[in-house]
């Protein structure tokens, strides 16, 4: 793999601008650390500047656990029902960790959906849920998004489909998680990843991995690039966390923690 060289180094006439400002929509009452956990990765990664828009009852987790994010404040105390202001100072778009599937939360998703106006973007976990009760809502991401789902989210959204026709039927880059996680491009390109171990089959895990894929689209990498790279880092901070402790004790915050570490 060959690793973007801005994951190493940085030209010393820059500022935070210069890497993007990713936008993280995620969390409701009682998961709100699917939030810190996807938010902390994309900055691990390289992300200059972050936003993440979740309910109030979650401002004083992320403030507390995360300080270096900014925070778009929901209307409601427990669940995503807003969509957050002024959209067009985002460079990349992360939706779905821990937002739940309320109706109130499909419906927000669908005006965030509508608004982003074709920039990058990354669904997981509960918004791949909502789009598998709502499949109307799929061509609203056609040509600029990727979603990561794991086996069981999958064959809800797409079927038994082979994952190569689903990327070319709908445009979408797909990362289809599992032992060997595979990325595929609507243009026919593949790749399988092999980094990784079973020690990362933890909750939180695919946290992290929407979170690097964000940090990694904010810096401007295109969609299979940074779905690609965002794997083999994934799995290659996981494989350098077993190199100090053993899987069973794996935890998701340990997959950050190793990502700085994570060279070409």
């Amino acid at each position: 793999m060959n690793l973007p060289k801005t994951l190493n180094h940085r030209e010393p006439e820059t500022h935070k601008g210069d890497y993007g400002h990713a936008l993280l929509v995620a969390g409701s009452y009682g998961k709100m650390g699917c939030a810190v956990l996807a938010a902390k990765a994309a900055m691990r990664t390289g992300a200059g500047l972050f936003t993440v828009h979740l309910p109030k009852e979650g401002v004083g987790v992320i403030q507390t656990a995360f300080p270096e994010a900014m925070i778009s404040v929901d209307t409601d105390n427990e669940l995503f029902s807003t969509i957050p202001d002024h959209l067009e100072r985002y460079t990349a778009l992360a939706v779905g960790p821990g937002i739940g599937t309320a109706e109130v939360t499909c419906e927000a998703l669908k005006r965030l959906l509508e608004a982003w106006q074709e920039k990058p973007l990354v669904l997981d976990a509960d918004a791949l849920n909502i789009l598998a009760k709502h499949r109307e809502l799929l061509p609203l991401l056609e040509g600029h998004s990727i979603v990561t789902p794991h086996a069981g989210e999958y064959g809800r959204l797409f079927g038994d489909e082979e994952a190569s026709m689903t990327a070319q039927r709908y445009g979408l880059v797909v990362v289809q998680k599992g032992h060997r996680t595979r990325v595929l491009s609507p243009d026919g390109r593949e790749y399988q990843n092999t980094t990784g171990n079973a020690g990362m089959a933890t909750a939180g895990s695919g946290d992290v991995l929407t979170g690097i894929i964000l940090g990694l689209l904010a810096q401007g990498l295109e969609l299979y690039e940074a779905a690609k790279t965002g794997v083999y880092l994934h799995g290659k901070s996981g494989d350098l966390a077993i190199e100090k402790q053993s899987q069973a004790s794996l935890i998701a915050s340990d997959l950050i923690e190793n990502l700085k570490y994570v060279t070409i």
